[in-house]
């Protein structure tokens, strides 16, 4: 598996195994969410990788969205999505996480007025451990 995709899974795994965050939106933690998804919810967003000396920088964002709760939900959300990720400890396959840090996170409404988008980004950085899986 690529440093990439390996990131990706241990990072959903966390997330879908953190009591606090699946407090707040239960199951819903998607890469691609169905149509008929309920709020609020969870998804693995924009993402960007590039090569770093002796490995992979990797700027991941996760989103999520909230209707009845409105913009504080959402920053409980990215509140918990942060408390999850920032400085974990992840096993991902065939690659080693020398960091996973928070960079920033943003709120805003959307265009329909009802829906609130959380996003918040991390940055990573992988290297190869040479074993396979």
């Amino acid at each position: 598996m690529n440093a990439d995709g390996a990131l990706q899974k241990a990072v959903y795994e966390r997330l879908a195994g953190d009591a606090a965050l699946t407090a707040l939106v239960a199951a819903r933690i998607y890469d691609n969410p169905p149509g008929d998804t309920g709020f609020p919810y969870l998804t693995l967003g924009e993402n960007e990788t590039r090569a770093w000396p002796g490995g992979t920088e990797h700027r991941l964002a996760l989103t999520a969205f909230s209707r009845g709760g409105g913009r504080a939900e959402a920053k409980r959300i990215m509140g918990a999505v942060s408390a999850a990720l920032h400085d974990a400890e992840l096993t991902l396959e065939g690659h080693a996480l020398v960091n996973l840090r928070f960079l920033d996170g943003t709120t805003r409404r959307e265009a329909d007025g009802t829906t609130w988008r959380g996003t918040i980004r991390f940055r990573a950085v992988t290297e190869e451990t040479g074993e396979a899986t």
